[in-house]
């Protein structure tokens, strides 16, 4: 009976045993090499350190060329509705009032003239080279039109012009028994003495101002090439309480 007995009882064991250890060893050269693999000891192979920084180095510079791009485009478009289209100018003196007051911020629309003429009511500023500045005054009349003033009366090609845009102002003034373009020879009244002649010549304008009597305008500097015209008032935005379109 002995001799049937297998010799090395636990045999099978041991190769069970040496089997699962060769496994073992074999499972752990894998994934030390697997682990190889991956760069820079990544666990997943997708965020090592080699690879992530240059994706976030590439990102950052492409915004900053992008915000590059959009800031001298905004930068030319500036420039271009500056110069060419809207320009800002500041009110200097009481000679609009009381539809425009001294310091005002005002935008003038510098291309709308391009397109056409000047029409009568209209708010412009001009060059006035003598003088080295701008005016702002009202567009009375255009190439062709005959302008008289007599006292508060404005006459084109002999009718009467209804000026709604200081109706206020009249009817307080005459309430106190007065003009409120008070008669003062060649000051107040067109044609006079300086400038007989009450038709506009072709490209030209007659302006005023609306403060009749404190305004330096046609009546005592002729009328006003349209080559010297800026533009048209179209907006006040300063002082912000008096925010408003332009009542042409």
């Amino acid at each position: 009976m002995d001799l049937n007995r297998n010799p090395k009882p636990n045999e099978s064991a041991e190769l069970e045993t040496a089997s699962a250890s060769d496994e073992q060893a074999i499972r752990e050269q894998q994934t030390e090499g697997s682990r190889a693999e991956r760069p820079n000891g990544s666990e997943d192979g997708t965020s090592g350190s080699g690879r992530s920084n240059k994706p976030k180095k590439n990102r950052a510079g492409n915004e900053l060329t992008e915000w590059i791009k959009a800031l001298a485009i905004a930068g030319i478009l500036v420039f271009v509705i500056r110069w060419f289209l809207l320009s800002p100018f500041i009110v200097d003196g009481q000679s609009m009032e009381p539809n425009f007051w001294d310091r005002e911020r005002i935008i003038v629309n510098k291309i709308l003239y391009e397109i056409r003429e000047p029409k009568r009511g209209e708010v412009i500023v001009f060059h006035v080279p003598e003088q080295g500045r701008d005016f702002i005054k009202r567009v009375i009349g255009v190439p062709g039109d005959t302008v008289k003033v007599e006292g508060d009366n404005v006459y084109i090609n002999g009718q009467q012009v209804d000026e709604t845009y200081l109706k206020e102002a009249y009817e307080k003034a005459h309430a106190a028994g007065a003009l409120y373009n008070e008669n003062d020879g060649d000051r107040s009244n067109f044609p006079n003495i300086t400038f007989p002649d009450g038709v506009v010549p072709e490209g030209t304008v007659f302006v005023m101002g609306d403060n009749r009597s404190n305004s330096e305008d046609s009546r005592m500097i002729g009328y006003i090439p349209q080559d010297r015209i800026v533009g048209r008032a179209d907006l006040i935005f300063w002082p912000i309480k008096d925010f408003s379109l332009v009542n042409h």
